[in-house]
């Protein structure tokens, strides 16, 4: 690793400086942008290993293509890192990922080289198809590419973009890139059908000693034995490489190519810039290229914290287990003890925890990949056959299976589990990523039990419950975050459905707090007892159903209530107990609701957004002030509230 940006790296301004590069120069750019990539990443976390294998293809790209006339999408956005330095951003890549900083997803709003916003799987190409329409539209002939991820191919909306794209026939090129991974390995059919292209080596191998042979042989029959064993190679080859689905979907199919050679990327680029009808290039490449531990564990180094670029070990933060990983191990627990226990994911087996379960119960866990709408329905279906589906995928990848989770889980009341990781604030990820919306568009839905842990101990009784007792479909949001450090039992409790708990009592004001926000409410509220106002609060557990009696009865004996959670206040928890309080007559009570406004959150530190929001126990405890003061009759009695940077 060099400790400065070496001179072709610090020249590079625009993509119109690479137009006049040697390829040999390229080369060294390459490992000048790794270096830079790996270095960033390692203080500031990221998507590494994603961003370094398609390098090589991000350089080829701006040196044939113009960008911004030419417009480039990527699926997924965390590929980006690269074309965000050679598009002006360099100078700027070290505040990667930080509050106020550049995002580490292409962003519309950060440069006039993003041209759609890409943060989950499976959009490039319908985008792409939608900018090659516009196009025609206005009468330009720019080009369009899409640059693909091939564990967006294991996510259905990507091909019902080929479906159109190809029948459409404009002039489009997507770029397959290749490397057998998402985050974590590709998994289905289609990630096997693109792994026969391994088997092709044995055909090549075939081939040339075949070759070889009939060149020998002298006269015209050598000759014509050679073209005839070339067009049977041909035929042969379609049902070994994965072209000829591509090529039934309108697509004209070049590959496989090696996507690190930068020659051959130029010259194929070169070559189909004057096509004016779909193609597909299928580029193989290497997942963590130029960083050996990111090539030896894509899945690791996909999306990682700091990390010491020496060892490559993440650097850890002592402390209490995360909340995903008391998950993982309170459900390797369940599914020990009932053999109708099955765990699904979406890609995302180390994310949500569930590596050492899939290693304990391999027949008993399924990754579907990028594919949260199947693995919904596909929970349903077992759950119609008495078993009983967790269903891990993160809070923001969860809204992707809203429609089944209602048609096919919650109108037939099938006792699936979705277990929610990420729910709330996540961080450096951005908006994109945030499970902001997960109370709102849950709560609403018929026949759902949905709970919020305040800790640990909690969320490994709540997933119990949801396993062992709940007669149908249920739901548990927990956040990106370290537990509380409280003290796990050994065998998990039974939560009594809908029933809240009681926390610390107080006369002049009750906080009703749920999930992640009961640990910051109950600190405001000794904060507050030191000046003498006293703050009941209490741990609602269930948004759905709401402990109805306890509510009321104790909002009946306070003159204020605010609310407190983590999620958009636009049908959420705090819009739930307004509603039950005013359907109760307690019009007497002034309520106010702390939450998300209707705004997108940025990217920052989980810690800093949260204070930008005032979902800080010192937020809460400003929030109950102005409650307790007394305020002029006309004050409305139910108000929502929110901090961020753009109010």
């Amino acid at each position: 690793m060099t400790d400065h940006e070496t001179s072709i790296l610090k020249q590079i301004e625009s993509p119109q400086d690479l137009k006049d590069l040697s390829l040999e120069s390229m080369q060294v750019l390459a490992d000048e942008l790794r270096d830079l990539i790996i270095r960033t990443v390692s203080q500031r976390g990221g998507h590494l290993a994603s961003s370094l294998g398609v390098v090589e293809l991000t350089l080829a790209l701006l040196k044939v293509f113009s960008p911004p006339e030419d417009r480039i999408v990527f699926d997924v956005g965390h590929q980006a890192y690269a074309y965000k330095i050679l598009t002006g951003r360099r100078d700027a890549f070290h505040t990667l990922r930080t509050r106020g900083g550049l995002a580490g997803f292409p962003k519309r709003e950060e440069s006039d080289y993003d041209f759609f916003d890409v943060g989950h799987a499976g959009n490039a190409i319908s985008a792409a198809a939608g900018l090659a329409q516009a196009r025609c539209f206005g009468g330009s002939n720019h080009k369009v590419i899409a640059v693909v991820g091939d564990g967006s191919l294991t996510c259905g909306v990507s091909y019902e973009g080929l479906n159109q794209a190809g029948a459409a026939k404009k002039d489009l090129i997507i770029i397959l890139n290749d490397n057998e991974m998402s985050i974590s390995p590709n998994v289905g059919a289609m990630a096997a059908y693109l792994n026969r292209i391994m088997t092709g080596q044995i055909v090549t191998r075939f081939r040339d000693e075949v070759k070889n042979i009939l060149k020998n042989i002298p006269g015209v029959m050598g000759r014509s034995m050679y073209v005839l064993a070339k067009q049977f190679e041909d035929a042969f080859k379609g049902f070994i490489t994965p072209g000829k689905l591509f090529e039934e979907l309108g697509f004209n199919y070049v590959g496989p190519i090696d996507g690190h050679r930068i020659k051959h990327l130029v010259d194929t680029l070169n070559n189909v810039k004057r096509f004016r009808e779909p193609v597909l290039i299928h580029a193989i490449t290497c997942k963590g290229k130029g960083y050996s531990q990111a090539e030896q564990k894509p899945s690791l180094y996909h999306g990682v914290g700091p990390f010491d670029i020496d060892t490559g070990k993440v650097k850890s933060e002592d402390g209490p287990p995360s909340y995903t990983k008391v998950f993982g191990q309170t459900l390797i627990k369940l599914a020990a003890s009932d053999p109708k226990v099955v765990a699904i994911t979406a890609a995302m087996e180390y994310g949500t925890g569930l590596a050492e379960y899939g290693r304990l119960f391999p027949d008993r866990f399924f990754d579907v990949g990028i594919a949260e709408q199947h693995g919904v329905i596909f929970a349903a279906g077992l759950a119609a056959e008495g078993y009983r589906p967790v269903v891990a995928i993160y809070s923001t990848f969860m809204q992707r299976g809203y429609d089944h989770i209602v048609h096919d889980v919650c109108m037939q009341k099938l006792p699936v589990v979705m277990a929610m990781d990420r729910a709330g604030i996540v961080g450096e990820d951005g908006p994109t990523h945030h499970g902001v919306f997960d109370i709102a568009f849950t709560r609403t839905i018929p026949n759902l039990v949905v709970m919020a842990p305040a800790d640990e101990d909690e969320l490994a009784d709540m997933l119990a419950t949801a396993v062992t007792t709940v007669d149908g479909p249920s739901a548990i949001r927990y956040p990106r975050a370290k537990g509380q450090g409280v003290e796990i039992k050994k065998t998990a409790s039974v939560i009594p459905i809908g029933t809240a708990r009681m926390l610390r009592e107080g006369h002049d004001l009750l906080i009703i707090a749920v999930g992640s926000m009961v640990p910051p409410a109950v600190a405001a509220s000794r904060m507050l007892a030191e000046e003498g106002i006293g703050v009941g609060v209490m741990n609602a557990r269930f948004v759905k159903p709401l402990d109805r009696d306890m509510i009321v009865e104790k909002a009946s004996a306070v003159p204020n209530v605010l609310t407190v959670e983590e999620g958009v206040l636009a049908g959420g928890f705090g819009g739930a107990i307004t509603e039950l309080l005013a359907d109760n007559g307690l019009s007497h009570v002034k309520v106010l609701r702390m939450g998300i406004g209707d705004a997108f959150v940025e990217h920052g530190t989980r810690e800093e957004l949260l204070a930008d929001l005032g979902l800080t126990a010192d937020g809460i405890a400003d929030m109950a002030r102005c409650l307790v003061v007394k305020t002029p009759k006309s004050t409305p009695r139910s108000v929502s509230f929110v901090r961020s940077r753009t109010s």
